[in-house]
C-alpha cells in the first residue's frame, strides 16, 4: 500500500510539474504593448542625417536638398508616407497648423529665397523650437528663433494624423 501512496504522489509531482511548464511555455510572462508615436520615429530618423552634406536637386543621404531631405525622411521612416517633391508642393499638401500646436514631426516651411513669402525651404520639426534641415551647411539642426529664420518663417504642416 504504501508504494501505491509513493506512485500516485509522483504521478500527481509528474502532472503538476508538467501543466506549469505548458502554462509558461504557452502564456506570455508579460503583455507588451507597443504603439509607433511616427512623430518622434521621423524626428529620429531625421537625426540620424544630421551631418550630410547639401547638394542642390539632392535626395539621398549622398547629398540633400531642403525639399530632398524632408522627402527621404518621410518615405523612408517608419511612417513610409510620400510627400511631394519641392518645399513649395509640401506647403499646399497636409493640414496647417500655427506654431504653437507644432508637434514632432511636423514640416516647417521658410520663405529664404528672392521673392518673399514663397516658400523655398522646409524642414522637421524636433521639438523646443528646432528644427533639422538640409540648408546650405548640409543637414543640422537650427533654432527656430534665429532671426534668419524667424524673419522668413512661412508655416508649418502636419502630415502625420
Amino acid at each position: 500500500m504504501n508504494w501505491r501512496i509513493q506512485k500516485k504522489g509522483f504521478l500527481l509531482a509528474i502532472t503538476a510539474y508538467f501543466a506549469i511548464a505548458v502554462t509558461f511555455l504557452f502564456t506570455p510572462l508579460f503583455q507588451a504593448s507597443a504603439s509607433i508615436n511616427y512623430g518622434e520615429e521621423v524626428v529620429s530618423f531625421a537625426q540620424m542625417h544630421e551631418g550630410k552634406k547639401f547638394k542642390m536637386g539632392g535626395t539621398s543621404p549622398e547629398g540633400f536638398d531642403a525639399s530632398g531631405y524632408t522627402q527621404y525622411v518621410y518615405k523612408t521612416a517608419a511612417t513610409h508616407l510620400p510627400i511631394p517633391r519641392t518645399s513649395n508642393d509640401q506647403y499646399k499638401a497636409g493640414k496647417s497648423i500655427k506654431a504653437n500646436q507644432l508637434q514632432l514631426g511636423d514640416v516647417v516651411f521658410y520663405a529664404t529665397g528672392h521673392k518673399k513669402g514663397k516658400v523655398t525651404f522646409s524642414a522637421i520639426y524636433i521639438g523646443e523650437g528646432k528644427f533639422i534641415g538640409a540648408t546650405s551647411k548640409g543637414v543640422k539642426t537650427v533654432n527656430m528663433s534665429d532671426k534668419y529664420w524667424k524673419e522668413r518663417y512661412v508655416g508649418a504642416k502636419r502630415y502625420i494624423q
